[in-house]
């Protein structure tokens, strides 16, 4: 049976010669379920998440009252009025604000902490009666999955829109202060996404949030951080501390590969060079040295600055570690004690 190139009387473009109207009926009740099953998945999942999405209106104290600065959204954790948000979204001092749900409840909010190097922040409003979200893993997320994004675009409150995981894997830089660090592991998706969406939820099919939008990147992409194992431990230490621990090298490197005769006793192909030592810093303090290659920290191998990044945990503050590295192509293993990023 062959496809028709063109069109015969009775028969449509592209249609397959001898098709009997029955299968013609067939195919196109199958393709009309098929599009009922993708609306009742996104329907389904906006019907259990809707409720546990909120707007914000940020708020900020001034010598004349309280003003409007910004607008954003925000997902339930708890009953008891845990938000989850952007950092940006709240960035600053005196915030606090409004969040308005969907059965119509307006109820104020107060910042509990913020990470810029995470974009995440953690809010708390005036309620015990909220319908917290479901987090999921991103970790298990593939490309191509059907992602809803729930959020406040525009000031359009509760809108939603659908689309697929266009990449993983994404790195977003972020800032605070002198300090900038790498979000690893950046959701990306054509869900459309506008100002506003920041800080809604991301959500797989089954209801689960797996991501807090954070960044419109350009036309039809959109980028979200990540629910993982990683950001789970900084909403834990918002929520009970109101910040976020982080130990302190005081180098700048980059990546480099390493000498064919030390990638091949290690097994490994790379390491970071170290650029800059920022002074009186715990690296200047152990010795490391500008052209130094840094291959291993605490027992662990660097491959890159992001798993420099990744051991920065509050677990290693003032605990010395040893830092394996290469200097004029030997290996040299010196002691560090990584104070805490200020």
């Amino acid at each position: 049976m062959s496809t028709a190139i063109f069109p015969v009387a009775g028969q449509a473009f592209g249609e397959e010669a001898g098709t009997e109207p029955e299968a013609q009926g067939a195919q196109g009740q199958a393709d009309a379920e098929a599009l009922d099953a993708y609306s009742r998945t996104v329907a389904g999942v906006v019907e259990r998440l809707a409720p546990s999405v909120a707007s914000l209106r940020v708020m900020r104290d001034t010598r004349r009252g309280r003003v409007p600065v910004g607008a954003g959204s925000a997902v339930v954790l708890t009953p008891d009025g845990f938000l989850l948000t952007s950092a940006h979204v709240v960035a600053g001092s005196g915030r606090g604000g409004h969040a308005t749900f969907v059965d119509g409840r307006e109820i104020g909010f107060r910042v509990v902490g913020a990470d810029p190097l995470s974009d995440l922040a953690v809010l708390r409003a005036d309620a015990d009666d909220l319908k917290p979200a479901v987090l999921g893993d991103a970790a298990h997320l593939r490309v191509g999955q059907l992602v809803v994004a729930i959020g406040n675009p525009n000031g359009f409150a509760g809108s939603v829109t659908a689309g697929v995981i266009s990449a993983l894997g994404r790195s977003l830089p972020a800032r605070s202060g002198r300090t900038v660090r790498m979000i690893d592991s950046v959701i990306q998706t054509d869900a459309a996404l506008n100002p506003g969406n920041s800080g809604g939820a991301l959500v797989d099919s089954f209801g689960r949030v797996v991501g807090v939008n954070t960044a419109v990147a350009g036309v039809g992409l959109g980028l979200a951080v990540p629910i993982n194992d990683a950001t789970r431990k900084v909403i834990g230490a918002l929520m009970r501390d109101g910040r976020v621990r982080r130990a302190y090298l005081g180098v700048a490197g980059g990546p480099r590969p390493l000498p064919a005769r030390a990638r091949r006793e290690r097994d490994q192909a790379t390491g970071v060079e170290v650029i800059e030592i920022t002074p009186g810093s715990p690296a200047e303090d152990a010795g490391l040295r500008a052209e130094d290659l840094i291959v291993e920290i605490a027992g662990s191998r660097v491959h890159g600055v992001d798993d420099i990044q990744r051991l920065m945990v509050a677990d290693l503050i003032d605990v010395p570690v040893e830092v394996d590295v290469l200097r004029g192509g030997e290996p040299l293993r010196l002691r560090l004690v990584p104070r805490e990023l200020g």
